[in-house]
């Protein structure tokens, strides 16, 4: 595809050294020569420096002929002014981010009168990410999939599990549930396993399950359920206005710790029923002040990631059941891992992964649709929902027929709102989501499976 990427901030250069690797030619413009010339010479893509607002420089990225014009710079208002020049003057696909707040309730709006093909938030995205796992606290991260009503839950066997000596292949029949481990991770190595992998203690599990299961599995595999009634969260930004929303929506005490008092000030008067403590969030003799050991949850979302990791691991030795950190500088990914927090959220990357999706399923073929995608394990495994689209040729085949790639899993197939865990004689039909885990990187259709 031929893509215009405006914008080279982090948000720009994670998409531009993903999309640069997926058979896409790239143009970057971006006012800062200095950054151009970075992410062009690393990525061996074409850099303009200008400004993308301005015709004559979207007319020299050659606008006229590219699929999708992406605008990730830090001003809302330039971004979509970009996406609407590109789709007046080229009628390519528009994707723009949009971080502030007065948008957030006029998104349908804008996307409909601007005619954008997307509009993402980082702040709402990893906002939203939070509030699953605060749903589900003892996993360490939670992905969704089919409209929300199948999840891939990543957690640590805890020492006393039943599970530990076993072979999933025995685990299976022992649980009784319909549920399939689909990664597996040791000593920082990660393995598609099959059913002879046993289960060692320290290992990191991922499962795929219905949401509606989850709480019997941990019970049954001895992870203690831990619900969360309160939560206190450091830094009073967009992050937590989004995040705050959703948590007393779902019912959760919220406690916000913000330094400024003129946005503690804001907050207070747009969530009355949460509590909003003017002061220094990373000052321990505040944190005791205000109780956090009598607290669930703990989120750190200042805009300093040194402080949130000091905070969360502190956090971690007070609060009962879950602690999250936002972490915006993610590239040492060995450091941070040797932190062992407890789950990592962020922002950049969710919204990246985001548009990545977009961009491939709009190049699929006839008979399958991306209709989901993520990132896992630092970008060593991806998650994949294909839409099986009425007319392909994939369909009524026995997947022990199929000669897939290795290192390829067929975790789930969901028909008709109910999750299939598959096994030899299953077959793909018309209208399943098919759920793909692999180590290969940049699948676009559900043929890319085969050898």
């Amino acid at each position: 595809m031929q893509i215009i990427i405006i914008g080279c901030g982090k948000v720009g250069r994670t998409l531009i050294a993903q999309l640069s690797k997926e058979d896409n030619n790239l143009t970057v413009i971006d006012h800062n020569a200095e950054l151009v010339r970075d992410v062009s010479t690393i990525y061996d893509v074409m850099g303009i420096v200008g400004n993308g607002t301005s015709y004559n420089v979207l007319k020299e990225a050659d606008l006229e002929h590219t699929d999708m014009l992406i605008a990730v710079t830090q001003s809302d208002e330039v971004n979509l002014l970009c996406c609407v020049i590109a789709k007046q003057k080229a009628n390519c696909h528009t994707i723009a981010r949009v971080r502030n707040p007065i948008y957030s309730t006029e998104r349908h709006f804008l996307r409909t009168e601007l005619k954008l093909s997307m509009i993402i938030n980082p702040e709402q995205e990893a906002a939203q990410e939070i509030a699953r796992l605060l749903r589900n606290p003892n996993a360490i991260e939670v992905d969704t999939f089919a409209k929300e009503r199948i999840d891939l839950l990543r957690f640590r066997v805890p020492n006393d599990s039943m599970m530990i000596g076993k072979a999933l292949r025995d685990l299976t029949q022992q649980i009784n549930m319909n549920v399939l481990v689909c990664i597996a991770e040791r000593n920082n190595m990660v393995t598609i396993p099959n059913g002879d992998y046993v289960v060692e203690q320290g290992d990191i599990l991922t499962v795929i399950s219905m949401p509606d299961q989850v709480d019997r599995l941990f019970r049954t595999i001895g992870v203690k359920s831990n619900r969360v009634s309160s939560c206190m969260v450091v830094g009073g930004g967009e992050l937590t206005y989004y995040l705050t929303e959703y948590l007393l929506r779902m019912g959760i005490d919220v406690k916000i710790i913000e330094n400024n008092r003129k946005r503690c000030e804001e907050l207070n008067e747009m969530f009355p029923d949460a509590t909003i403590v003017c002061g220094d969030g990373s000052d321990q003799e505040v944190l005791n002040e205000e109780r956090i050991e009598n607290m669930d949850a703990f989120v750190s979302c200042t805009g300093i990631d040194e402080v949130n990791a000091i905070l969360s691991m502190y956090a971690q030795k007070k609060v009962k059941k879950k602690v999250v950190t936002k972490l915006n500088h993610v590239e040492f990914n060995e450091v941070i891992q040797s932190l062992e927090l407890d789950s990592v959220i962020n922002p950049k990357q969710l919204t990246a992964q985001r548009i990545i999706r977009y961009v491939r399923a709009t190049r699929n073929v006839v008979g399958s649709n991306v209709e989901t995608l993520y990132r896992l394990m630092n970008d060593r495994v991806e998650a994949i929902e294909f839409l099986i689209s009425p007319g392909s040729t994939i369909t009524g085949i026995c997947l022990k027929d199929m000669k897939m790639k290795n290192n390829v899993l067929i975790a789930g197939i969901v028909r008709n709102g109910r999750l299939i865990i598959p096994r030899g004689t299953t077959t793909f039909e018309e209208n399943d989501s098919v759920i793909v885990v692999t180590t290969h990187l940049g699948f676009s259709e559900i043929y890319d499976i085969l050898r």
